[in-house]
């Protein structure tokens, strides 16, 4: 424990001095193909050789079994097989388990060969061509200097891959509602930025509920010409949206970054923003008062994400009200 505890410490202060500063680090690995495919690090808990897997009759077919890992049973699943990769997986691609957290749930995935680790800007980092169609595993792609020359690195929407495998309850709980002020949401919106499509569909089902109209943009940089737009068109943009739900880590811009920008121009720094995560949030108060943000949760928690909007807009019916 006292290792975890510690390298969770150090993982957390790395974190923090790279926030604001639009940086990530990359594992890359192979499934079985020549194409290299990543993993943003911090996601990442260990990587470890594939270990003695217990099956589970009747689970989910992108999963291999479970195994023990530090005294908890956590999935593996087949990251071949999960993004649908052809001539699914077989043993010898086989060499690794990368353990992650994700959305507060420890799992495995099946990897083959590991590369190395890069680090990178997010700037560097695009959203994968539109061309390629809503069906894909990719949140993003980059080119990256492997062994003396450009590769083409595939990064997994891995939040993705789990809504297919965990079922996501989007109900909210009756007794987070508040009923004095739940009726005021209608005809409200919200600005949500994410890039992962399943996310962005997680948060707007939940919100969906209370009658909040939702926008969407992939990443932060799409969001801040948005907010950019309409503080040029005169509008402000606290009378468009009530808040603005982003993503941490995205391409181009992330969301660290994102917040910075917005509280650096008078015409939208007073925007309601909060840092939605997959990263597990052992640091929330520290990341607020650091990034700047006004709440900070990890996904993906519907009753939260009520409380948030709820909480945004108390402040909103007092200041009208006033």
């Amino acid at each position: 424990m006292g290792f975890m505890s510690s390298s969770v410490l150090s993982s957390v202060d790395q974190r923090t001095k790279l926030v604001g500063e639009n940086r990530l680090e990359l594992l890359m690995f192979q499934l079985g193909t020549r194409h290299i495919f990543a993993m943003n690090v911090f996601k990442i808990k260990e990587v470890i050789n594939v270990p003695k897997l217990n099956i589970m009759p009747g689970s989910h077919h992108n999963l291999r079994g479970v195994m023990n890992y530090r005294g908890s049973s956590i999935p593996i699943i087949d990251l071949r097989q999960a993004i649908k990769m052809r001539n699914a997986s077989t043993e010898e691609t086989a060499k690794n388990v990368i353990i992650t957290e994700y959305n507060r749930s420890v799992q495995g995935f099946i990897i083959g060969n590991v590369k190395n680790i890069v680090n990178t800007s997010w700037s560097a980092i695009q959203p994968p061509p539109s061309a390629i169609g809503k069906s894909n595993y990719l949140t993003a792609i980059t080119q990256v200097n492997v062994e003396g020359k450009q590769e083409l690195v595939e990064i997994i929407d891995v939040e993705k891959v789990l809504a297919e495998i965990i079922d996501y309850d989007t109900s909210i709980s009756e007794e987070v509602l508040d009923k004095d002020i739940v009726n005021h949401f209608l005809g409200k919106k919200v600005l949500i930025v994410d890039d992962s499509s399943t996310a962005r569909k997680q948060i707007r089902d939940t919100l969906e509920q209370l009658g909040i109209s939702i926008i969407e943009r992939k990443n932060g940089a799409e969001a801040l010409a948005l907010l950019k737009k309409w503080a040029d068109e005169g509008k402000n943009p606290t009378d468009e949206i009530l808040l603005m739900f982003t993503d941490a880590e995205m391409p181009e811009m992330d969301g660290y970054r994102l917040t910075s920008e917005v509280r650096s121009d008078p015409r939208m720094s007073d925007l309601f923003i909060a840092l939605n995560t997959s990263l597990s949030g052992s640091f929330n108060d520290a990341m607020v008062e650091k990034v700047g943000c006004n709440r900070f949760i990890s996904k993906f928690q519907p009753d939260m994400l009520v409380d948030v909007a709820q909480q945004r807009l108390r402040e909103y019916l007092d200041t009208t009200e006033k």
